[in-house]
């Protein structure tokens, strides 16, 4: 059996841009993942955490970080595809909390990158799972 936890906000640091006018088109931002093994006597699971960063030019608007946890049983296989479900519903849990939390700052009319799948190394997780 799979068990998701919930989504926890572990940094939200938003600081507003000092000249905002301007700066709106050259807002940028960059996502990352980071997968960590966890273990008890009883289960086995991984730590998904995304983190991200908006910035325009070298100042930082924000700064946002998450982390969403599998917990599984220790007889359970997962299979990349499993693997690749568990990312994709942490990312998507990631992607609500930042659409809720943006409102009110210069981020409100952006939305986070789609997840691009092809930059995850499943082969590197999987042996996480073992």
């Amino acid at each position: 059996m799979i068990e998701q936890t919930e989504l926890i906000v572990t940094e939200w640091h938003y600081h507003s841009p000092v000249n905002s006018t301007d700066a709106r088109e050259k807002i940028s931002h960059f996502i990352s993942l980071d997968v960590m093994k966890k273990r008890a006597s009883t289960k086995k699971g991984i730590a998904c955490r995304f983190s991200c960063h908006f910035t325009i030019e070298n100042e930082t608007i924000l700064e946002y970080v998450a982390e969403d946890s599998y917990v599984i049983d220790l007889e359970d296989k997962i299979d990349k595809n499993e693997l690749l479900i568990m990312i994709r519903n942490s990312y998507s849990k990631f992607k609500e909390k930042f659409d809720l939390r943006k409102f009110g700052t210069e981020l409100q009319d952006r939305s986070l990158r789609t997840l691009d799948e092809t930059k995850i190394d499943l082969d590197a997780i999987l042996p996480l799972l073992e």
